[in-house]
């Protein structure tokens, strides 16, 4: 399906009937990788709508540069579009920060907050690090590509234009010392081998948020609706 925002054609689909509930897929992900979880959703009472966010999957790119804040008003606009005055709704990895924005933004829309691996925190003092890191690679630019991708597990080298510069403003953004102002009801699950949002992110984010429940998912790495879509959606 296709719809028009904010002069963008945006891809999604939906499946299911009952209650609304909206996923927000991660970084370099699209709303196809979430095609099992929603269907396995749909049949536990769901009605789920999974968009190809602007810049991923079939959807336009943004013509400006973007942050969560955009990305925001963006999802507002797509669960209004929708018609959905209250809805479910999930984020995983960059989806879960930008859910976790979208609740402190629009707290009185959410019924219940589900994050999965969600990329809320960003190391001020481990992206120094990097930099330092980095200035070693600035003439090999394999060497630098394969740092950012196998040490630092990173998507910037998967990133051209201008969602390289999306990219960039999006992982300024730490919601650390925001997270405790959420106050919603909040589902958190985590897969304990994780090493793109290590657990004790998921383990933070639970301390922060008040209403929190915590479910560590032995084994599993960052992609759980890929490797365990029927375990993960057991926490629904």
């Amino acid at each position: 399906m296709e719809a028009l925002l904010k002069n963008l054609r945006i891809n999604y689909f939906e499946t299911g009937s009952g209650k609304p509930l909206l996923v927000l897929h991660g970084w370099g992900s699209n709303a196809e990788r979430w095609r099992q979880v929603a269907e396995i959703l749909g049949k536990k009472g769901y009605r789920v709508f999974v968009p190809d966010l602007p810049g991923f999957g079939k959807s336009q790119e943004p013509d400006a540069v973007w942050g969560l804040d955009e990305y925001v008003l963006f999802v507002n606009d797509f669960a209004e579009t929708l018609g959905l005055d209250k809805f479910f709704l999930l984020g995983h990895s960059f989806g879960g920060a930008l859910a976790c924005k979208f609740a402190l933004k629009y707290p009185q829309k959410i019924e219940k907050l589900f994050l999965v691996a969600a990329a809320c925190i960003r190391e001020k003092t481990q992206k120094k690090k990097i930099l330092k890191v980095l200035s070693f690679f600035k003439f090999v630019p394999f060497a630098r590509r394969f740092f950012y991708r196998f040490v630092l597990k990173s998507d910037y080298p998967e990133t051209k234009g201008i969602m390289r510069e999306i990219f960039l403003k999006v992982i300024k953004d730490d919601l650390s010392e925001e997270l405790s102002k959420i106050n919603l009801p909040t589902v958190i699950v985590w897969g304990d081998k994780d090493g793109v949002t290590p657990l004790w992110q998921g383990r933070l984010i639970n301390s922060k948020i008040k209403n929190s429940e915590l479910f560590v998912i032995e084994r599993q790495n960052h992609a759980l609706q890929i490797t365990v879509p029927e375990e993960l959606c057991s926490y629904f």
